[in-house]
């Protein structure tokens, strides 16, 4: 086997990525490498790229990055009993310790000493990664691998909606890019009420009317988004809000629009601090408020295999462009206007 491969590292704290040759990931005892079939760009690969406030605090340097991948497994480590040479595979991507009072009490997801796959340890925009054979998720050879590498998103997706009790709730999704057009399909699957979907771009609010969405809201200047939330839910306010975006302004918004005693949950990533109105738009109002970040290990993970199984969630419609790794910059520019859902890397 040859000594080094070609990866898309963050090689400098700026924005922008290098393609090139660096060593092919030996593994440990507990781990497993993979040839990767397919990976592609999430938000948080947006931050890393274009290098904002959250990445200067979160990313190590130089780093392969990239999160959502599916693969099959090339190597096993001496110690691995789970994983077999051949298996077609995901993972998840938080590494965590195991021993501390969140791991050991439901709660690993938010692991104080956890590592991040493609953030603070090396991902999978390459040609091999490597993981802990105890976070590898095994995949129907069936399913093809431009899909297989969208479970990580859907994962969050699904966490997202199923942070509270959602059946029969009006739901308004904020930010409508990949993820958020998963939480519109999952919220329909479960049994949300009416679903409003919010976001800047005619692309992506036409294609959450056609996975669900039950009405959209063009988000641009000079609109009063919340009014128009309100209004669509016969002034009572929204009950449960999913905030996708990360924008201070929408997520304003949303909890503006939210009814009294409603739930809140907030993923996407603000590329700087947020002021809110806690007294007025939260404790006055009685809100749930939930931070989603990644999935509940391994509880998400059962339930995005069974809504896929059930065909309850259709990923085919979101893999919308595909490309190639050394069309990176293509990729993230596309990515970035908005013009597109998922986009996906084919690995040779």
């Amino acid at each position: 086997m040859k000594d080094t491969m070609i990866g898309l590292v963050k090689a400098e704290r700026k924005a922008g990525a290098v393609l090139m040759e660096v060593p092919i990931p030996q593994i440990a005892a507990d781990e497993v490498r993979i040839k990767v079939k397919a990976s592609s760009i999430c938000g948080t690969d947006m931050h890393i790229y274009h290098w904002d406030e959250w990445a200067e605090q979160n990313v190590v340097t130089p780093n392969v990055f990239g999160h959502e991948f599916s693969g099959i497994v090339e190597s096993v480590g001496s110690a691995v009993t789970n994983v077999a040479v051949g298996d077609h595979v995901s993972a998840e991507g938080h590494i965590v310790c195991g021993t501390c009072k969140q791991c050991r009490s439901g709660n690993a997801h938010v692991c104080p000493n956890t590592r991040s796959f493609g953030i603070s340890a090396p991902g999978c925009f390459a040609e091999y990664a490597v993981t802990k054979a105890v976070n590898i998720i095994h995949n129907d050879p069936s399913l093809p691998h431009e899909l297989a590498c969208l479970q990580d998103p859907l994962g969050n997706a699904v966490h997202t909606v199923m942070a509270g009790d959602i059946v029969g709730k009006s739901v308004a999704v904020i930010g409508c890019g990949p993820i958020g057009l998963m939480a519109i399909q999952v919220a329909k699957a479960v049994g949300a009420g009416k679903i409003i979907a919010v976001d800047l771009h005619d692309y992506r609010l036409g294609m959450a009317a056609k996975l669900g969405a039950d009405a959209c809201i063009k988000s641009e200047p000079g609109k009063d988004v919340a009014a128009e939330l309100r209004g669509l839910t016969d002034g009572a306010g929204v009950e449960v809000g999913l905030e996708m975006s990360g924008n201070g302004h929408a997520i304003n918004s949303l909890l503006e629009a939210m009814a009294n005693a409603g739930r809140v949950s907030l993923l996407g990533i603000p590329s700087k601090a947020v002021p809110i109105d806690l007294a007025r738009h939260i404790i006055f109002k009685g809100l749930q408020v939930y931070g989603i970040t990644g999935r509940r290990m391994y509880q998400t993970w059962h339930q995005i295999k069974g809504l896929l199984d059930a065909s309850r969630i259709d990923l085919r419609p979101l893999v919308d462009h595909t490309f190639t790794l050394d069309r990176f910059e293509e990729a993230f520019e596309l990515m970035g206007s908005g013009q597109c859902a998922k986009i996906v890397f084919k690995h040779e």
